[in-house]
């Protein structure tokens, strides 16, 4: 399983913030291979995303979580959901990673903070995108905070550069508690195969399409098999919610769905190291974000 050394730590740390901070671009970075989606657009992640890291001395299981706004500025169940269950997984964490950008606490920052509140566990503001602020920015900054909360430690960083991330990850195995790997040291996330190829499918809807529209499908991996030596088939369903969505998503003459087929195409190719045939398809499901059992069809864990 891995490290036996007594002295080893383990343990669970929950990235949280509110959209568009950088949670999944931290992430990323952390684990060292792109294992959830990013986008410029806010509330791209959907599921609570696991990557591991493992050192010598210790195991971090980070869990990258959905960004969260207050429950009244979300329309529809899923989201809710979403929301709620991200905010109800922190109870079971060691530590928490309150992510925020160089900018005055917003409301939905002080809607976190009234949540971590009730959950006492050792918790870092980590302040990101210090690499487009002036130097003494991140003071000012934490003094903002400091009044809301008694953070563990308050550390900043650049996800994109990499900056002070030794500290941070030094900060956090001081924090962990003595505990056995609880994955093998190989793993980088526990997420399925086709759980990866939907959320990359995703990605490139959200890079190619605007306003709604990647906020409105789902992804289904139907078929996932090895047709000859070095080629995967990949058969995968888009659900939208309207059929004009589904329109646009087509595009002229096929073009858009051309467009975002092939971009995942590469991406998907580079992750599993192979040729990979992708088969396309686009369904209507009326109003699926609505609906309590979609939340097992967006395979949400």
């Amino acid at each position: 399983m891995g490290n036996k050394k007594k002295d080893f730590k383990a343990g669970f740390v929950a990235i949280i913030g509110r959209p568009n901070v950088g949670k999944s671009t931290l992430l990323n970075q952390l684990v060292g291979e792109k294992i959830t989606i990013t986008s410029t657009l806010p509330q791209t992640t959907r599921n609570i995303i696991r990557g591991i890291v493992t050192f010598e001395e210790a195991q971090i299981v980070f869990l990258d979580t959905p960004g969260i706004v207050e429950l009244n500025q979300v329309k529809t169940f899923i989201d809710k959901e979403l929301i709620r269950e991200a905010l109800k997984n922190l109870e079971g964490v060691d530590i928490i990673v309150f992510m925020i950008t160089p900018s005055h606490p917003t409301s939905e920052d002080m809607f976190i903070l009234d949540n971590l509140k009730k959950i006492k566990k050792p918790s870092f503001l980590v302040i990101n995108k210090i690499d487009k602020i002036k130097v003494p920015e991140p003071g000012s900054i934490r003094k903002e905070y400091e009044p809301f909360f008694p953070f563990t430690k308050i550390i900043p960083i650049s996800a994109k550069k990499g900056t002070n991330f030794s500290i941070l990850m030094g900060e956090i195995i001081n924090c962990l508690p003595p505990h056995p790997p609880y994955y093998s040291s190989d793993f980088i996330t526990d997420q399925p195969e086709r759980f990866l190829i939907a959320e990359l499918i995703r990605e490139k809807i959200f890079t190619f399409t605007k306003q709604e529209i990647p906020y409105s499908v789902m992804i289904k991996v139907d078929e996932f098999e090895e047709r000859k030596k070095n080629l995967i088939y990949i058969h995968a369903i888009i659900f939208t919610e309207h059929s004009s969505q589904k329109g646009i998503l087509v595009g002229k003459s096929g073009k858009m769905i051309k467009k975002i087929g092939e971009a995942a195409r590469l991406e998907i190719e580079k992750r599993l190291g192979c040729q990979v045939y992708l088969d396309l398809w686009i369904s209507v499901k009326k109003n699926w974000r609505h609906h309590k059992e979609s939340l097992k069809e967006i395979q949400y864990r």
